[in-house]
Order: C-alpha cells, then sequence, then structure tokens
C-alpha cells in the first residue's frame, strides 16, 4: 500500500515559529516530525510514500531527499499555489491511483496497526474509510456522526448538541484509506478540501463511507499545547519514538524526564525539567529553570530565568531573569 503525507500547509497556529521553519521540520525530541512519520510508516512496510509541500518545501525535500536515509521511497509534490486537501491529492493522482492507499496529516502521532485499519475497509467494502476516535469535547473539531455498523452518516455542524441514540459523536484523527475511485470526485488545478468539499458529497449520495473507531494513542501537534504534550507524552513512554540519544544529566536539580541534545552547556545550578527537550547547543545559564518546554537548537537561557510550557526557536537568546511561560518565541 503506498501513502500520502499532507504536508503543505502554513501551521498558522504555530507560529511565528512556523514563519522560519515548516511545521513537518518540527523538532520532536530531537528529530524532525515528519521523519518520526516516515520511521512509523516503515516499520508497518509501507515504503512507497508521497509528501505534498508548499510552505517552505526546500527545507523538506533537502532533508529527506530521495527517503533512502530513512528507510523509503519517498517523492514530493510540488505545489506552486496551495490547494487544499483535495486538491493536494488530486495532483498526486498519478502515483496513488492503482490500488486502495493511505492518507494522513503531517502533524498526526498515533500508536495504530495500518493492516487492522485496511482490513476492517475491505471487509465493509468501503470506498472511503476514515480513522476516527472518541473525544470529550469532539466540537473542537467538527463531528462526525457514526452509526452501530460504523458507517458515516454525516459530518455535522458543531451546534447540533444531542444526537440520536443509536449515533456516536466522534472526530476525525487525519488518518484515512481511499479507493483510486475518488479521483473522479475531485476537480483539478483548483482548491478543495476533503472534509469540506468531497467526504460530505459522498455521504450525502450514499457511498459506503466508514469510520475505524481508534481507542488508542492519538495526538495532533497543531498547536503549542499539543507539540509540548506530544514530547511529553514520548518522555512518559506513552508514545514510542524513534529518537536521537539523550545526554545523561544527574544532580539535584535534573528533574526526569528529559532530553537533551548533544553539546549543551547546563549550569550546575540550572534546573532541567521535568519535561524539558533541550536541542543541540542549548547554554543554561546560572540559575536558570527550563521546565514542561521545548528549546529548539542553539538556544540560550539567560541567568535566573524562567521558561515554564513554552517553545524558544533556534538560536534564541532569553535575557537574564526573563519570565516566559506560555508561549512561543
Amino acid at each position: 500500500m503506498k501513502a500520502m503525507i499532507l504536508a503543505a500547509g502554513f501551521g498558522t497556529r504555530l507560529k511565528p515559529l512556523t514563519i522560519g521553519l515548516p511545521k513537518p521540520m518540527f523538532p520532536v525530541l530531537n528529530r524532525p516530525l515528519l521523519e518520526h512519520t516516515l520511521n512509523f510508516l516503515s516499520s508497518q512496510g509501507i515504503q512507497d510514500i508521497i509528501v505534498n509541500v508548499h510552505h517552505l518545501p526546500e527545507k523538506i525535500v533537502e532533508y529527506f531527499g530521495d527517503g533512502t536515509d530513512f528507510g523509503v521511497r519517498l517523492q514530493f509534490s510540488r505545489e506552486e499555489e496551495i490547494l487544499g486537501t483535495a486538491g493536494g491529492l488530486k495532483k498526486a493522482q498519478s502515483f496513488l491511483e492503482k490500488e486502495t492507499f493511505l492518507v494522513l496529516n503531517s502533524d498526526v502521532l498515533a500508536d495504530i496497526n495500518f493492516d487492522s485499519v485496511l482490513k476492517f475497509h475491505k471487509e465493509k467494502n468501503s470506498c472511503l474509510t476514515l480513522v476516527v476516535r472518541q473525544d470529550d469535547e469532539p466540537e473542537k473539531y467538527r463531528p462526525i456522526h457514526l452509526a452501530d455498523d460504523c458507517r458515516i452518516n454525516r459530518f455535522v455542524d458543531s451546534s447540533i448538541k444531542h444526537p440520536a441514540t443509536n449515533i456516536q459523536r466522534v472526530m476525525f484523527t487525519g488518518i484515512q484509506i481511499m479507493e483510486p475511485e475518488i479521483f473522479s470526485r475531485i476537480p483539478a488545478n483548483i482548491f478543495c478540501g476533503t472534509t469540506e468539499d468531497i467526504f460530505p458529497t459522498m455521504i450525502e449520495k450514499g457511498l459506503p463511507v466508514y469510520g475505524y473507531l481508534h481507542e488508542k494513542y492519538w495526538i495532533d501537534m497543531g498547536t503549542r499545547e499539543t507539540y509540548i504534550q506530544a514530547q511529553t507524552d514520548a518522555l512518559e513512554g506513552r508514545l514510542t519514538l524513534k529518537t536521537s540519544p539523550s545526554k545523561n544529566l544527574e544532580g539535584p536539580l535534573v528533574v526526569p524526564p528529559v532530553h537533551i541534545g548533544r553539546d549543551c552547556e547546563i549550569s550546575n545550578d540550572a534546573q532541567v525539567g521535568p519535561h524539558a527537550v533541550l536541542g543541540d547547543g542549548c547554554r543554561l545559564r546560572s540559575g536558570a529553570v527550563v521546565e514542561n518546554s521545548i528549546l529548539w537548537e542553539g538556544a540560550t537561557i539567560g541567568s535566573d530565568a524562567t521558561i515554564q510550557n513554552s517553545i524558544i526557536g533556534k538560536s534564541v537568546a532569553i535575557e537574564n531573569g526573563a519570565q516566559v511561560v506560555d508561549t512561543s518565541i
């Protein structure tokens, strides 16, 4: 089975960090997010992969090349004008149209067995299978009505609070399996969305569209909070990732779990952790505190400065005594 990773977006919820770095290149335990996705696909035998790119594409293409170093065969679909999720699919049609294929968002990490999803898809004779999950607040997303037989009845307006008793209200994880016939439903060379334009029409026409209910780990790293949370989950062992080696730190001011990159300079009286991730070459001066935060490569935290629940970008220097809380810089 081939796969497409949707990676052309601007990552607007993570500005200003995405102004200089596309979201698929954001470090997660000091390796790019997209690298983790490629490792996960490869571990399940999916090696023929296409990635659509638009925002700062060269930063992605130059790092990954043809995918050889990552155990996959990688192609890129460059969008001069951003085309949306469905438009991006249409542009990649020649790569995907020969067989059933997988599509997933680039900012999603999940503990999921794709063979199980594919088996479900085939057993239901589905033309489109969305991986869905229950959520305490499905209205944060565009809710989906899932019938008892796992057929998707509709995407619904979030103002509808009380679905029928034989309906589950679930949310879409950004992971889906499709049949090539979907390409006949997508117009070429125009901006077009899947969940906005294509999927609801398919459901309204009575086509076999099903939801595979996912109950294990899943996270969408589209915000500062979830980007930090994913790394906390990895440090705590709730999410398994292939990571760069971490420097071993000991001392009364090291509060595990932490992940420390290479060539970091950390004062003996600086507090690191809990849930701190430091990129290569970071510097923590005397009395600095970093907890539940991510420091990108080369960041410097001044004396007596405190960093909490924040992301500090590449080579950013935080002045002495600063208090940085709930911020991306």
